[in-house]
């Protein structure tokens, strides 16, 4: 068997080992000799402590501390056939052979050339052989060792995921989690205590702690206040080395913000609050805004005003809440007037919309106030008695009669003296006539309902003040209707009768017209003018109606006999006293078509009574005609 001797140095203590060359697998299996396997290891006095025969070796690593700038010997390989006659040359090979490491090739010592980084290469692996100088063959096959780079605590902790911004309610319980840092070194974590870590508080106790190994944050305060301190920055130190002396530390600031929870209830800013609104202002006036303080935000601080309960509906003002501002408006909900009550005095109250109780009584979630409101006296015009007057006048009362009085007066507490008018415009016929002292109002003109049946009469009232400050109100005045018109017949009526006629037949419909207007409806009455004779002719026959017909009295009617009929029509009314008219109709014979149509219209009946064809009559109202066009 052929063996090697290594040699590691390290700072304390220098170590002789034979190593062996190793077939495949890692167990020996060159049989050329029978001289066995040595090991050696020396002490720091390089005294000979133990010797054994071993049937195989495993190469340990050798190890060059990183950052050291000074090249040294990190140990020495050596043949057991090297007898120190130099005869023996070693060959060193693999990564960062003849730049990084170098071997003496006559001594086999191998030595590290500049400084090394653990975090950029761990380990190197390298190959040796020991050549003989005269044969220049190998004396023992290439074996491989590895070079571990040791580490030193060269790298401080880096805190990954920055920056920290975390959040928790409010008046949380002591042990919320609120954030966990985490932090890394790049040193060897299998190396004594270099890249073990250990956090700790620097800037935010005694609010919070930090578990040492986790980095998990938790709150070790209770009942924090957002309204007292909304951001806390809590500072965090990593080491390590377990946090010994002479390690390396890195901090992060961890943001921590608390949101809002319902822990405060709304608080008005004043226990009374003073209005001023004049006596005219109209209804929905902003009279003012009340306000109240609510420490929270958001949904948390949204609130609702109110009266309280028992003047919901009968106070003269009501209470919005802005929406944008959350203040509450105060509205006008009711006309004003100083002289009935200058001063109001009201309690209001305001709640949160959202209530948790879990932070506060229920009660707690409200607050009243005292609203004072002055009504300011304002100089107003007079007002009216009545919002307007009705009366009703027979139209044939006599001029100067009085209708009856309208009556204004000033509210404010001066009372001024008010004089009246009749404006012009609604009077145009001056029909009437006020007092302006009193306000009465008189007939001026006659009156005819048939010609005017209302009278609406503007009034104005006026201050004598030098304001003159007035107001009108209008008087509507009915004319109401007498009998003083007489029926008469509707139209002109020109009734004919056909030869041939029977007796009985009725000849023509007559209906009458009044101009007055009676509440109980018109009745009109048809008759003959009375006479010592009986007409034996015709006669009228009253349908009670409203109407009437011409009855003819015989049958035997003829143009030839005669061509017309006079007949006196009397219409009557039923009103008081009664009245009535007579008209004269002139009846005309007719030869009629078959359907009782008069194709003449009573003109051939006129011919014949002037002793003319009817052809001749024609010719006549043709030439008056034309002679009436010619002027």
């Amino acid at each position: 068997m052929h063996a090697w001797t290594v040699k590691m140095s390290t700072p304390s203590v220098l170590a002789v080992l034979m190593v062996f060359l190793m077939a495949p697998g890692g167990v020996l299996s060159d049989t050329r000799g029978t001289r066995g396997l040595e090991a050696q290891q020396l002490a720091p006095s390089s005294t000979l402590l133990h010797r054994r025969l071993k049937r195989s070796w495993i190469w340990k690593q050798l190890f060059v501390p990183e950052e050291d700038p000074t090249p040294r010997v990190i140990g020495q390989l050596k043949s057991n056939y090297d007898h120190g006659e130099f005869s023996i040359k070693y060959v060193l090979s693999g990564e960062g052979a003849g730049d990084v490491f170098e071997i003496d090739e006559y001594s086999g010592e191998i030595r590290a050339l500049k400084k090394l980084d653990r975090e950029e290469k761990a380990f190197y692996t390298l190959q040796a052989q020991a050549i003989n100088r005269k044969t220049n063959e190998p004396e023992e096959p290439q074996s491989e060792f590895i070079i571990q780079v040791q580490d030193i605590n060269d790298n401080v902790p880096q805190f990954q995921n920055e920056p920290y911004v975390s959040s928790i309610p409010e008046m949380c319980p002591v042990g919320t989690t609120v954030a966990q840092v985490t932090a890394t070194d790049a040193d060897d974590p299998m190396f004594g205590s270099n890249a073990k870590l250990i956090y700790s508080i620097l800037t935010g106790e005694p609010y919070f702690s930090v578990e040492p190994k986790t980095g998990i944050i938790v709150t070790s305060w209770a009942n924090m206040d957002r309204e007292a301190k909304e951001e806390y920055l809590v500072v965090v130190q990593v080491k390590d080395m377990l946090g010994l002396s002479g390690g390396y530390s890195s901090s992060t600031t961890v943001t921590v913000s608390l949101t809002d929870v319902n822990d405060n209830g709304p608080i008005f800013q004043h226990h009374l609050y003073n209005f001023a609104v004049p006596e005219n202002a109209p209804v929905g006036t902003t009279v003012g805004r009340i306000m109240a303080v609510d420490g929270d935000v958001g949904v948390h601080a949204k609130m609702t005003y109110s009266l309280e309960d028992d003047l919901e509906k009968s106070s003269i003002v009501i209470i919005n809440t802005d929406p944008v501002t959350q203040e509450g408006v105060v509205l006008l909900a009711k006309p004003l007037d100083y002289e009935s009550k200058s001063r109001y005095i009201m309690n209001a109250e305001v709640v949160n919309d959202h209530v948790d109780t879990r932070f506060l009584a229920l009660d707690e979630f409200r607050d009243r106030t005292t609203l004072k409101i002055i009504i300011e006296d304002v100089d107003e015009p007079p007002v009216f008695l009545s919002p307007s007057y009705e009366w009703e006048v027979p139209e044939n009362v006599a001029v100067g009669t009085v209708l009856g009085s309208v009556g204004a007066r000033d509210t404010d507490i001066v009372n001024n003296l008010i004089r009246y008018s009749i404006d012009k415009r609604s009077d145009p016929t001056k029909a009437f006539k006020i007092d302006p002292n009193n306000g009465t109002i008189a007939v001026a003109k006659a009156l005819d309902r048939e010609t005017a049946d209302w009278h609406n009469v503007t009034v104005e009232a006026k201050e004598t003040t030098q304001n003159h400050l007035s107001s009108s109100v209008v008087v509507f005045i009915k004319v109401l209707d007498i009998n003083d018109n007489v029926p008469r017949l509707a139209r002109d009526y020109q009734p004919y009768i056909c030869e041939g006629t029977q007796a009985g037949e009725v000849i023509q419909l007559l209906s009458s017209v009044d101009s007055d207007d009676p509440i109980e409806g018109h009745h009109f009455y048809f008759s003959m003018v009375p006479d010592k004779h009986i007409n034996p002719n015709f006669t009228i026959r009253d349908n009670q109606d409203n109407t009437a017909g011409i009855v003819a009295r015989r049958s035997t009617f003829t143009i030839k006999d005669q061509t017309q009929y006079l007949l006196p029509v009397v219409v009557a009314d039923s009103g008081f006293p009664t009245l009535s008219s007579t008209s004269t109709l002139t009846i005309t014979v007719c030869r009629c078509q078959p359907a009782g149509h008069c194709p003449t219209g009573g003109v051939e009946a006129l011919a014949l009574s002037m002793g003319i064809s009817i052809h001749t009559l024609l010719g006549i109202l043709v030439c008056l005609v034309t002679l009436t066009d010619a002027r």
